[in-house]
């Protein structure tokens, strides 16, 4: 469902060039979870920012459903291919009611108005474990774990293919956030979406992965199941990011 060839992504910033993807190459089937794990500046975030053509990568080519998609932000794409960001709450608009960002994709994406679109809407909410009469409310008035769930609700309106997931629950204190991991597993299920999960929490990812990736430095330095990672890492910069957890 997802393949990425050879990305590249060198950003400027204050006359530094800073390399953040190094002839990345990775692929996820359909119905498959990818964990995608590493430190801050690992190249986690880039590289999701590449897949729903949200950045031009510098080299490289993207497929979705075989199709290449790089650099391109057609309406396809945006359906084909929602993210979920690590702040749930600033990624709404503070000065509109949630209902309004879950109606606006239902509206441009899937082409819904009148009962049709308010009875999808209260569909995917009750989805996502809320009730309906919360959409009516601010982004500022709901806590980071229900700001964090219509932000699910949102990227399902579209009906996409791949669901993207930025760090969604490191903002999340860890009960929160648990139950957002068991949340995302049985949509995962239900809907055969293929998921790519960045987090730089390697054991948060074991729970929800199928099949984990580690980056670092903008390059795959290990690639593996989670038993496999858990039994026997190859790598130093795994073994330590498992101690880091495990042992914190």
């Amino acid at each position: 469902m997802v393949e990425i060839r050879n990305l590249e992504k060198t950003y400027v910033r204050k006359g530094r060039r800073i390399r953040a993807l190094k002839g990345l190459s990775v692929s996820a089937a359909s119905g498959e979870t990818l964990g995608i794990v590493g430190e801050s500046g690992s190249g986690k975030s880039t590289l999701l920012r590449q897949i729903a053509c949200l950045e031009q990568a510098d080299e490289g080519e993207i497929f979705i459903g075989g199709d290449e998609v790089t650099g391109k932000r057609t309406e396809d794409i945006c359906q084909d291919v929602q993210m979920v960001f690590q702040d749930a709450v600033r990624s709404f608009n503070p000065r509109k009611r949630i209902q309004s960002a879950l109606d606006e994709v239902l509206k441009r994406l899937c082409n819904m108005k009148g009962p049709e679109l308010c009875g999808e809407r209260e569909r995917l909410i009750r989805m996502v474990g809320l009730l309906p009469e919360l959409a009516e409310r601010y982004p500022g008035q709901l806590s980071g774990g229900q700001c964090q769930r219509m932000a699910i609700a949102r990227a399902l309106a579209a009906k996409p293919k791949v669901l993207l997931c930025d760090e969604i629950t490191s903002a999340l204190d860890v009960s929160t956030g648990a139950q957002i991991v068991q949340l995302l597993k049985g949509l995962q299920k239900e809907l055969g979406l293929t998921v790519l999960f960045v987090s730089h929490d390697l054991v948060l990812a074991m729970e929800l992965c199928d099949r984990l990736l580690i980056m670092k430095d903008g390059a795959c330095v290990e690639t593996g199941t989670p038993q496999e990672i858990r039994e026997a890492p190859k790598e130093r910069y795994t073994r330590a990011l498992l101690e880091a957890r495990l042992f914190c």
